[in-house]
């Protein structure tokens, strides 16, 4: 009965945010200067086109009563058209969204493992110079931004050693018909996995540019965890009965110490599924955020909304997701 409550106050919270969020966005967008319809008409055009596009796209009313319009619209799954596409914001974004779902999966299964690999090996060697050598590597991947990083592995491995494809999300040329957005997965349903390779070699490089920042994150919060919990009762014990020391990290300690990772990495992916803007223009790769920065120079308002509340679906989903699951997998919190 607690938790039920508890999931109705988070879900009750999650609808407050996505109003605030809503009402916000609505409006700077829409005080902020340009005018989406004037780069929509050729230079010929008069004064009767301009006041015909407006009140089309409603924007000769005031812009609480445009807020109202647009709220009941999306009430009834209606998230207007888009001005630049001409097509309903709810089929683009929901059709791109796939794309970024899968560039940010595949970015935190990197972080997470390179992450974890760093924090146990320097635990393992705590004290000597591999620790040393891991906390300057974490420093160094952490100060430099993603996008910089992207840069680097589109130097290193798409122009001087061309391992890796540096536009695009899959071949052309493979002629592969796909019945879904999810093109990694529906390619590795269907055993087609000449293509999923392919795919995975588009989404390789975004992937790692987005996960080595947050590979530095996990890595340092890990290791600090770990280096508490290894002076803890349970673990001496463990240790005087003999168990070798990458037993006693891996089994003892580390089941303890990843609980505030978790709710780190679950924070970080939200911050991952928006990070990707900059990193999906750089290696034109055909998600929301290479679709945001067109709508943004287009001034395309309904899409810019569109994806803007996507993006804050998705925040209060997976914090709400990351709070449920850490209260099932901490005990005091579980009982209290």
């Amino acid at each position: 009965m607690q938790i039920l409550r508890r999931m109705i106050a988070r879900l009750a919270a999650t609808m407050v945010t996505l109003v605030g969020v809503a009402i916000i966005v609505f409006v700077v967008i829409r005080v902020v200067p340009g005018n989406p319809i004037a780069m929509m008409l050729p230079p010929g055009a008069t004064d009767a086109d301009i006041q015909r596009l407006q009140a089309l796209y409603g924007f000769d009313k005031s812009i609480p009563e445009q807020f109202l319009i647009w709220a009941s619209g999306v009430l009834q799954g209606d998230f207007g058209t888009s001005i630049s596409l001409r097509q309903p914001v709810s089929e683009l974004v929901l059709g791109r969204l796939p794309a970024t779902l899968e560039l940010s999966v595949m970015a935190l299964v990197i972080a997470v493992m390179l992450g974890g690999t760093m924090a146990l090996t320097a635990t393992l060697y705590r004290g000597t110079r591999v620790e040393g050598a891991i906390d300057v590597a974490g420093g160094m991947a952490l100060s430099v931004p993603d996008f910089l990083w992207g840069l680097v592995l589109i130097l290193l491995f798409g122009v001087l050693w061309p391992l890796f494809h540096i536009s695009g999300r899959v071949s052309p040329s493979l002629g592969f018909e796909f019945q879904s957005n999810f093109y990694l997965w529906e390619s590795f349903i269907r055993l087609r996995f000449d293509v999923w390779a392919d795919i995975v070699a588009h989404m390789f490089m975004p992937a790692l540019a987005l996960a080595i920042p947050l590979a530095a994150i996990i890595s340092q919060l890990l290791k600090q965890s770990l280096k508490e919990t290894m002076h803890l009762d349970y673990v001496t014990l463990a240790r005087t009965k003999g168990y070798a020391e990458t037993s006693i990290i891996t089994r003892e300690a580390l089941p303890n110490a990843i609980l505030p990772t978790l709710t780190l990495v679950g924070v970080q992916f939200t911050f991952l599924i928006g990070g990707t803007v900059i990193v999906e223009r750089l290696f034109s790769y055909e998600g929301l955020g290479n679709m945001a920065i067109d709508a943004v120079i287009n001034r395309d308002l309904p899409l810019i909304q569109g994806i803007v509340i996507l993006f804050a679906l998705i925040f209060t989903v997976v914090n709400l997701v990351v709070d449920m699951t850490y209260a099932a997998l901490n005990p005091r919190l579980r009982h209290a």
